[in-house]
Formats: C-alpha cells, sequence, structure tokens
C-alpha cells in the first residue's frame, strides 16, 4: 500500500509542478507580449466558459463529485499505508519500543537458515504472522517442519514482542516429491 501511496504522491506532484510550469510560462508570455493571445494554454477561453456556469450547475456537481471520491480515495490510501511498526514491551513507563517488520523478518530469517539441513529461506513477518518457507534438500518437511517451528518460537520467546505473532513454516524438499 506504500508503493500506492508513493505513486498518487509522485504522480500529484508532478501534475502541480507541470501546472506550476504552464502557468510560469503563459504569465511570461503574458508580461512580454501583453497584446497576443495565449502561448499553449487557451485561458480567456475557458475563463468565459467558466463565467457561464453556476454553483447549480451539473458539470459543477459533477466536477465536485469526482474531487470529492479522488480525495476520499487518497485519504483512505494514507490511513492504510499506515506504520506498520511492531510494538515490544516497553522497558519503562515513558518509553515505547518498536521494530520494523523487515528487522523482524532478518532476524527470524538469520535463525532459520543457521539450522543444520536448511538450503535457504524466505521469511515475511508482520505484527500479526510470521511466515517462513524453507528449502531443505536433505530433510523432509515432517522432519524439519517440526524442529524449526521449535527453534521460531524459541526466538520469540526471547524477543520482547508486547504481542506475540502466529508462526507459519513450510519446507520445500526434493524428498517429499519422491
Amino acid at each position: 500500500m506504500r508503493l500506492l501511496v508513493r505513486l498518487f504522491a509522485t504522480l500529484l506532484g508532478l501534475a502541480f509542478a507541470g501546472a506550476g510550469a504552464l502557468l510560469a510560462l503563459e504569465v511570461g508570455w503574458h508580461w512580454w507580449r501583453p497584446g497576443s493571445g495565449p502561448l499553449l494554454v487557451p485561458w480567456p477561453r475557458w475563463q468565459a466558459g467558466l463565467a457561464s456556469l453556476g454553483w447549480d450547475s451539473y458539470a459543477v456537481r459533477v466536477g465536485a463529485g469526482v474531487l470529492a471520491a479522488a480525495g476520499l480515495v487518497l485519504v483512505l490510501c494514507a490511513l492504510a499505508a499506515g506504520n506498520r511498526a511492531i510494538r515490544l514491551t516497553d522497558p519503562a513507563h515513558e518509553v515505547s519500543v518498536s521494530t520494523s517488520p523487515r528487522s523482524l523478518a532478518r532476524l527470524v530469517g538469520l535463525t532459520v537458515r543457521a539450522q543444520d539441513n536448511v538450503a535457504g529461506a524466505t521469511v515475511t513477518a508482520s505484527a500479526r504472522r510470521i511466515r517462513v518457507r524453507a528449502k531443505s534438500t536433505l530433510e523432509t518437511e515432517g522432519e524439519l517442519r517440526p524442529r524449526l517451528l521449535e527453534t521460531v518460537s524459541a526466538l520469540l520467546d526471547d524477543v520482547p514482542l508486547a504481542r506475540r505473532p502466529k508462526v507459519s513454516v513450510v519446507v520445500d524438499s526434493p524428498k517429499d516429491r519422491r
């Protein structure tokens, strides 16, 4: 979701920058040649068209509805992209501590990859769930999965998390395919 918000912010910034550049060009052109017509933007025709509209016209209402809907979408995207920090237990009353999902995933990934017979692992973490996908060429899922669950659980016991996430472990092993 943060990618979507960043994309919206970039596009909106580029649109405002483009509109500002066009405005600067039009103003400079009008100062340089006051009697000539507009350079790029037909603003006198737009001004005449907008002057004929009233506040109760259909086009104004539709435009207001579209702008309100676009604003609501932007607000909802910004709220959904809120802080994804994982809360840790507070060491003191005045101190609050948190970590990022990426750093928790790195910690779990390092611990899982350090285990015997693990060829590789990918880990995704959030405040509610940790997903581990490990690869092994020497052990089956039935042999390795309980050990990895125990290892991750022991690690989470050592990390002072305010709320313990659910852990899921999947092992990809060529031995299971035989």
